[in-house]
């Protein structure tokens, strides 16, 4: 075994999710992650927890969706626009989470689209029955991470080898020195009440949006639970926005419901999406802002500060942290963001969309420019005009 493979599997108990003796762990492992899953088995046993495995694999999701729709199929009148009908909130599932003390994810597999050809209406509705089960994985102190494989390499259009040393190198960080840093953009957030994101671009729509964050708590996402950070690598920090107004383009192509959507034009008005298109993938798209009414308000406003993520590669886990980069994400918010006892936006769908900021760009926090074309204000090259 490659020595990173421990050194990963260390970062993700001690330093990410502070696993402690007699915690309860859930751990999922997908296909072709095997090695990163001994290694976490491992070091959870050095430790002294208690561990469950579950077998995290997307072609396994496949076949039990598609099943549902050939029963969906059989069952219903309309055999051809039949939608399944799913039990909400299984017992088992949301009572092994609800026991749980961390949940640890180990992506990977062995298709990037392995759910491709199930309905997005029976994606939709999965998703919407397990929305309990969901929110009490995300009670537990979460980490998400990924074991570098063929699949994901090919996604990111790397070779194998070329794209494990990318991970590693994202990974294996002085994750200290980096929340050191980013705390300075977390104080910024926190005091601060509005943002607008300017970009201007020859081919494409302009970016001009605003949002509230009066009253809202950012994340110093450090790739640890103790700063509220479930990404491993991390590297952002985020907040939770709202009323937000103006138009924002995303150049950043992403795959969502494993459909590559390219090029998505929001419009925001009355701090919800009126109007949208994608150059690609505009159906997926839809698809996702039609899953509730939370799915068209914004639940996230993130900015990539990990500069050790150099090049896009078709995964979220890694894009949007990587700097020269902001974020926002249409759907749920996060609590850590929230003041205490209030509820922030609420819906069954996550969904982030990236803008590339290196160039003609700027932040402002209260109309004061924070970042300019990639730079932020107390690093070398900052220039304080246009």
């Amino acid at each position: 075994m490659d020595e990173r493979v421990r050194e990963h599997a260390a970062v993700l108990v001690d330093w990410s999710a502070r696993v402690e003796a007699g915690d309860d762990v859930v751990v999922s492992v997908a296909e072709d992650a095997h090695d990163l899953g001994v290694a976490v088995a491992e070091a959870l046993g050095e430790r002294g927890a208690n561990v469950t495995t579950l077998y995290g694999s997307d072609e396994l999701s496949r076949a039990y969706l598609k099943g549902a729709e050939a029963r969906a199929s059989s069952d219903g009148d309309d055999a051809d626009n039949a939608t399944p009908a799913f039990d909400d909130d299984p017992a088992v599932d949301r009572a092994l989470f609800e026991a749980a003390d961390a949940y640890l994810r180990i992506g990977g597999g062995r298709n990037t689209t392995a759910t491709a050809d199930v309905a997005r209406a029976t994606r939709q509705a999965y998703a919407k029955a397990r929305k309990g089960v969901r929110e009490a994985r995300m009670d537990t102190d979460w980490v998400s991470t990924v074991h570098p494989t063929r699949s994901l390499a090919q996604q990111a259009g790397m070779a194998y080898e070329e794209y494990r040393e990318f991970v590693y190198d994202a990974v294996l960080r002085d994750w200290e020195a980096l929340a050191d840093e980013m705390a300075q953009m977390k104080e910024i957030l926190d005091a601060g009440d509005e943002v607008r994101i300017v970009t201007e671009r020859d081919a494409a729509p302009d970016t001009d949006v605003t949002m509230s964050i009066a009253g809202r708590t950012a994340v110093n996402s450090a790739a640890s639970v103790a700063y509220d950070s479930h990404n491993l690598p991390s590297g952002e920090v985020f907040t939770a926005p709202y009323d937000t107004e103006g138009e924002a383009f995303f150049d950043v192509p992403m795959t969502i419901d494993a459909t590559r959507v390219r090029d998505v034009h929001l419009v925001f008005e009355g701090g919800e999406v009126v109007d949208f298109s994608a150059e690609t993938g505009e159906d997926a798209l839809a698809g996702v802002l039609d899953t509730d009414p939370g799915a068209r308000r914004l639940g996230e406003l993130g900015i990539g500060m990990n500069r050790g993520i150099d090049r896009f590669t078709d995964s979220i886990l890694f894009d949007e942290k990587m700097g020269d980069t902001v974020h926002l994400a249409v759907g749920r918010a996060y609590d850590a963001c929230l003041p205490a006892g209030e509820s922030g936006n609420d819906s069954a769908v996550h969904v982030d969309m990236i803008s590339d900021v290196s160039a003609r760009s700027r932040l402002e926090v209260d109309g004061e420019v924070v970042q300019r074309n990639g730079t932020f204000r107390w690093e070398e090259g900052f220039e304080t005009d246009e």
